[in-house]
């Protein structure tokens, strides 16, 4: 069967050619983790907003109903990466974002003096700043929850007063509005790393220029 007048290549063959551009990535899972984490962290934020800047608070209000879906919002958080554990393609990817190898130096040394010639940057399905990134929000992410369930639930551990949780609960949110913002922004710059995240493929090309060492591990794998 041949495709359209005016083509002379055999639909069959375009599809294919156009598959073999096309590398998998992020599996339905790890795409439905990620789009359940960044919304109830857009929830938090924004609710945190309506609770902690005057103007905002008053013209939004209904403040018991901010801090009831700040609260259940932030308690939710660990729930997809937990539920995420039942998938074999995500608990993969959380052991290659937990290895850092000596090439990911190779990658930030490259980054701090602002190298960017062929291979001058490697990485495998994760570079090192996507390390970094991930390592460092679910730290925080942890704080936070412990911070916010003491002041809570107060009385939940005495020696430590409440004035000190919310201190190093506001702190730290501050800290993460801006790194999810630098996230978010890295992203726009990426068209397809979000065509990645959306769909769950990437372009061939795409990948041997920002993540190498990952392809050569999938030619390796087939």
């Amino acid at each position: 069967m041949r495709s359209t007048a005016g083509s002379t290549t055999p639909t069959g063959t375009a599809r294919g050619s156009e598959a073999a551009d096309r590398v998998r990535r992020f599996s339905p899972a790890e795409r439905w983790i990620h789009r359940t984490t960044g919304l109830l962290m857009l929830v938090c934020l924004v609710t945190a907003a309506c609770l902690y800047l005057g103007p905002l608070a008053q013209l939004v209000g209904r403040r018991h109903l901010m801090v009831t879906l700040h609260e259940w919002s932030g308690i939710s958080l660990p729930l997809p990466f937990l539920l995420g554990l039942l998938s074999s393609a995500f608990r993969a990817d959380l052991r290659r974002i937990n290895r850092f190898a000596v090439y990911d130096r190779q990658w930030l040394r490259a980054v701090r003096r602002r190298w960017r010639g062929p291979g001058a940057r490697p990485a495998g399905k994760f570079n090192a700043g996507q390390k970094l990134y991930a390592g460092w929000i679910a730290g925080a992410v942890l704080v936070m929850m412990f911070t916010g369930l003491l002041m809570w639930f107060m009385g939940l551990l005495p020696f430590i007063s409440r004035t000190s949780a919310i201190f190093v609960h506001d702190i730290l949110a501050w800290a993460i509005t801006g790194v999810v913002l630098g996230h978010m922004r890295m992203a726009y710059d990426d068209p397809e790393a979000r065509l990645g995240m959306r769909t769950g493929y990437v372009s061939r090309s795409w990948a041997e220029r920002h993540h190498a060492r990952w392809l050569g591990e999938e030619h390796r794998a087939e």
